[in-house]
């Protein structure tokens, strides 16, 4: 198992790169103090590259910080009780037990995003480089948006829910010593701070498809998503609608209905990005390991989860439906075929969606619903969804509710982490019952604590412990509720 410091254990930093044949070589580094980490660009693409590594890992995106959000819902459980996701599953973790990872991580890539930040308008370059300068400090702005987003939902709650005054994360955008022991910031102050780097990075940011790297699009596809977290619906909306417009005049677009169901193991490229706005691309010379998304989803690797029979009851409902034809039945129980690898590649090594077209489309529509007089715009946006799952199907006509679109994201985007945070959010709630088919007669809800079969937004468990150690190390940090005694 990976240690990694805790935020306020140092400024000296290990910044770590691939090694391996493709896209991402460069040579590897040791440890680079943070007065002369960065001297000209080439070093700042090769401490984004060490960025891109950490969020590649298997606990980030390739594993941990996609399955907690399904897990944690009602469309996907763990496949026992002894499994790597049970515990997330159960919703069982104390202020002893929980993982450090999902901090550590997190403050990993913000701490490296900031030694690039503070360094990187000191750098001379030419006029020819100014372009490929903004991209990289749009993509350095970017990740670090990125991780308080994750930190802030993971361990704060919804911003809907108290218009953001409870507590978020700290928030760190300077290159910090060992002595500093920071508090934390609340929900609306660490929501302001990563929409400000959005904002910022989508200015920089080339709009040119970027191989496993963040783009324009990816940048404007998260400040989209933000509002949305936020309840800004108008400029969910207008964010939306801008990131599929730019998006779609620079050659992504949906797949097709026929593609859908294979497309996953594609190797996208600039002639055809599809759908991937972002994505984590695991090489089987970098690869994440067995503790991955697609080994834990196959029936064939560690079998660590599966659809639960009352989902797979929802997503089997028209048999039509592309959607359902991403997953496969072993012994009654619904494996996520998703995760699929690139020819020759094994399955721990696919490739993990972070943020997809799709997306884009659903939180349009989303926020269209809630404003009350942009149905037209729901309509336009969830009618692509539904007619590429299913061509015979449409909601020309039909007034659209905010539980029709939530129902339309847990069948387009169920395994890709969204489930239970899309519940809270909208003060909805996770009901964990057991579905009534046949073909997954095997599955079935295990032994779960009373208050975690049905709950919303008011369970203390929707967010997370802050992790022991840093708990023990730094006296300002205060724990989240009703952790302490538990």
């Amino acid at each position: 198992m990976k240690v990694l410091k805790y935020i306020i254990l140092g400024a000296t930093i290990s910044l770590t790169s691939s090694c391996g044949e493709g896209w991402l070589d460069l040579d590897p580094s040791t440890q680079i103090e943070t007065d002369s980490a960065i001297q000209d660009l080439s070093h700042v693409e090769y401490s984004l590259n060490s960025i891109y590594n950490v969020m590649r890992d298997a606990y980030y995106y390739s594993g941990r910080m996609t399955y907690y959000g399904d897990v944690t819902g009602d469309d996907v459980q763990a496949n026992g009780l002894t499994k790597r996701t049970s515990n997330y599953y159960l919703m069982n973790m104390t202020r002893d037990t929980a993982p450090s990872t999902h901090w550590s991580y997190a403050y990993q890539i913000i701490r490296n995003c900031n030694i690039i930040l503070s360094q990187i308008d000191n750098l001379e370059h030419s006029s020819a480089e100014q372009a490929r300068f903004n991209d990289l400090k749009g993509q350095t702005l970017t990740l670090r948006g990125m991780a308080l987003f994750e930190l802030t939902r993971l361990f704060g709650y919804p911003y809907t829910k108290d218009n953001g005054a409870s507590l978020g994360v700290p928030i760190l955008t300077e290159v910090v010593g060992v002595d500093y022991k920071p508090s934390r910031n609340t929900v609306a102050e660490c929501y302001a701070a990563f929409v400000s780097d959005f904002e910022e990075a989508a200015k920089l940011l080339s709009e040119k498809f970027n191989k496993g790297k963040v783009n324009k699009w990816t940048a404007m596809g998260y400040l989209s998503r933000a509002y949305l977290y936020m309840g800004r619906d108008a400029e969910a909306l207008a964010m939306a609608k801008s990131t599929i417009e730019g998006a779609e005049s620079n050659k992504y677009a949906l797949w097709t209905n026929a593609e859908y169901p294979t497309i996953w193991a594609s190797d996208v490229e600039a002639a055809k990005p599809g759908e991937q706005l972002f994505e984590m691309v695991n090489l089987t010379t970098e690869s994440p390991g067995k503790e991955s998304m697609g080994y834990l989803c196959s029936s064939s690797g560690y079998s660590d989860m599966i659809l639960t029979s009352s989902f797979y009851d929802l997503l089997t409902e028209d048999e039509d439906d592309v959607r359902a034809k991403l997953f496969l039945i072993k012994s009654k129980k619904a494996y996520i075929n998703k995760y699929q690898p690139q020819a020759s590649e094994n399955m721990q090594d696919a490739n993990i969606p972070v943020m997809r077209l799709s997306e884009i489309y659903l939180i349009a529509a989303e926020a269209a619903s809630k404003l009350g007089n942009h149905n037209d715009d729901a309509v336009k946006y969830l009618n692509a969804i539904v007619q590429r799952a299913n061509p015979a199907k449409s909601v020309e006509g039909e007034i659209i509710t905010l539980d029709r679109v939530l129902l339309e994201r847990r069948k387009e985007l169920y395994g890709e982490g969204h489930r239970m945070f899309d519940a809270i959010r909208n003060q909805r709630r996770i009901e964990r019952v057991n579905g009534s088919s046949s073909a997954v007669s095997s599955t079935k809800h295990y032994e779960l604590l009373p208050e975690s079969k049905s709950f919303d937004w008011n369970y203390f468990r929707v967010v997370l412990p802050i992790p022991k150690g840093e708990i023990n190390t730094n006296p300002n940090i205060v724990q989240n509720p009703e952790y302490g005694n538990n």
